[in-house]
């Protein structure tokens, strides 16, 4: 059987397409969205009419190659990644993640993998490796294979900032001022974060806090943690929850990583665990009939938390596994930095000066100047790492440096409890993260174990994308350009 064939026929699965179909009728659902996500974490797909459910849950939608790099031309005017001869991939729907939209509840949305397509003549039907979300799902299972059914669970801190529209659609600026922590801040936006964690809770995001941040209508809303393929899918939905949210304002819901200098950036830093066993808590919000299938609305409960502490070495530092996760992250953060800041805008971030920007791979306790952090008893943050990510590119890459950590047993030193630049003053030396994206795509192209992250397809695809975008950056002249050069000779 080929991967497509497997996949369609494993156990359990006509199961959950026949219950899905209960909740078609239940919800009175009458049109579904197929989607899957590109190489940049753009959503990607199809709309068909949810009476055709059966015959898509078996045969899937296809849609071109070219769709994993969002059908974008590089700067010599060829499609990135795949031409207009290739064929068209197969997207098979995952039923456990159907879930109407509470926007329009004629509507549901289920996530796809994706495959090659059946009548390819090399490797038909196999697994498209072009596929972020399909990749993660293969690299934590073998990571959990390769280690007893160790696994990741993180959560993330998504910022993102509301910005009114000009009267040419463009952004006129933040709906609120830059006011840390400000509940009056806070309270303008007020409608929108009820709207916002309205739909977040009926398509099962578990919403715990969120704040008014230090930048021009600028909130983080946060959701609970969980395993790590859930955890990108939720952090996708949020997107477009924000993205509905402010069309229904009147506003831009912006995930630019850094659209005002001298201010705060978008960041997105990822609070991370690893542990053994635990079980799913199904209708974990204790909602009164769930609005879609249980495994949207499922959270993973117990276990053990190997990063805690352990109490017969250190009352404070991780346990075994704990830091030897955090070696690994250090060995290999220049071509991590490639995947969690993502674009030319990300590195406006890493510049601007004395905004907390964590730009040097060393690690302490609340230390908000070092790459990571130990952020509370049992999980670390990683800071190099912004709001357009692709969530799932950085949990693979994640994945990939913990093994490599565990595997070498890779010491990351002692953690850092002075200021890290003054503590570099005093003559430490430590390794500074790339500090523009050619930089780190560099980086990464050297990196042998951070590449195996985006397999077979999927690297040529990235670098190909983000080489691209560099490029386009440098190539074209600015306003800066202007300021800097018109007038400066003779």
């Amino acid at each position: 059987m080929t991967h497509l064939e497997a996949y369609v026929a494993q156990p359990g699965r006509a199961d959950l397409v026949a219950q899905v179909r209960a909740k078609i009728d239940e919800l009175g659902i009458q049109y579904i969205y197929y989607q899957f996500v590109s190489v940049t974490g753009r959503i990607t797909g199809k709309g068909v009419p949810a009476a055709h459910w059966e015959s898509v849950a078996e045969r899937g939608i296809q849609l071109v190659y070219g769709a994993m790099a969002n059908l974008f031309l590089d700067r010599y005017g060829n499609y990135i990644g795949y031409g207009p001869e290739a064929s068209e991939l197969v997207a098979i729907p995952d039923p456990d993640t159907f879930c109407q939209l509470p926007w329009d509840k004629r509507v549901a949305r289920v996530f796809c993998t994706c495959f090659r397509n059946r009548e390819e003549p090399e490797a038909p039907g196999s697994y498209l490796t072009a596929d972020c979300r399909g990749n993660l799902r293969r690299i934590h299972a073998q990571f959990q294979a390769d280690h007893n059914g160790l696994h990741l669970r993180h959560g993330t801190e998504p910022e993102m900032m509301w910005l009114k529209k000009g009267p040419d659609g463009k952004p006129d600026g933040g709906v609120t001022k830059p006011n840390c922590y400000h509940i009056h801040q806070f309270e303008e936006l007020r409608p929108v974060v009820l709207r916002v964690i309205e739909y977040a809770n009926a398509m099962g995001l578990d919403m715990i806090q969120g704040d008014h941040e230090d930048a021009p209508g600028q909130l983080e809303l946060n959701f609970m943690f969980d395993e790590a393929l859930r955890t990108c899918d939720r952090l996708t939905t949020y997107r477009q929850i924000c993205a509905q949210v402010a069309r229904e304002f009147n506003l831009i819901a912006c995930f630019m990583s850094k659209p005002f200098m001298g201010l705060s950036a978008n960041g997105c830093h990822h609070n991370l665990s690893l542990w053994y066993g635990g079980q799913d808590e199904v209708n974990a919000l204790g909602l009164d009939s769930l609005p879609g299938m249980p495994g949207t609305f499922s959270y993973r409960k117990g276990g053990e938390n190997t990063f805690l502490p352990d109490p017969s070495l250190s009352k404070t530092k991780p346990g075994p596994i704990g830091l030897q996760s955090i070696g690994g992250v250090i060995e290999h953060l220049g071509a991590l930095t490639a995947i969690g800041c993502s674009t030319v805008n990300s590195y406006r971030r890493l510049w601007d000066k004395g905004l907390w920007a964590p730009v040097y791979a060393d690690w302490g306790f609340q230390n908000r100047t070092c790459g990571l952090r130990v952020s509370a008893p049992g999980r670390f943050e990683y800071r190099a790492v912004d709001s357009m990510v692709n969530p799932y590119l950085m949990a693979a890459a994640l994945l990939k440096a913990f093994d490599d950590g565990i595997r070498r047993n890779l010491d990351p030193g002692e953690p850092e409890s002075r200021n890290l630049y003054e503590a570099m003053e005093a003559g430490k030396q430590v390794k500074k993260l790339p500090m523009s994206l050619g930089e780190a795509l560099v980086r990464l192209d050297e990196d042998e174990v951070i590449r195996s992250a985006l397999p077979g397809e999927m690297y040529k695809l990235y670098a190909w994308y983000k080489r691209d975008e560099w490029e386009k950056f440098l190539a074209t002249t600015s306003d800066w350009d202007v300021e800097m050069y018109l007038d400066c000779l003779p």
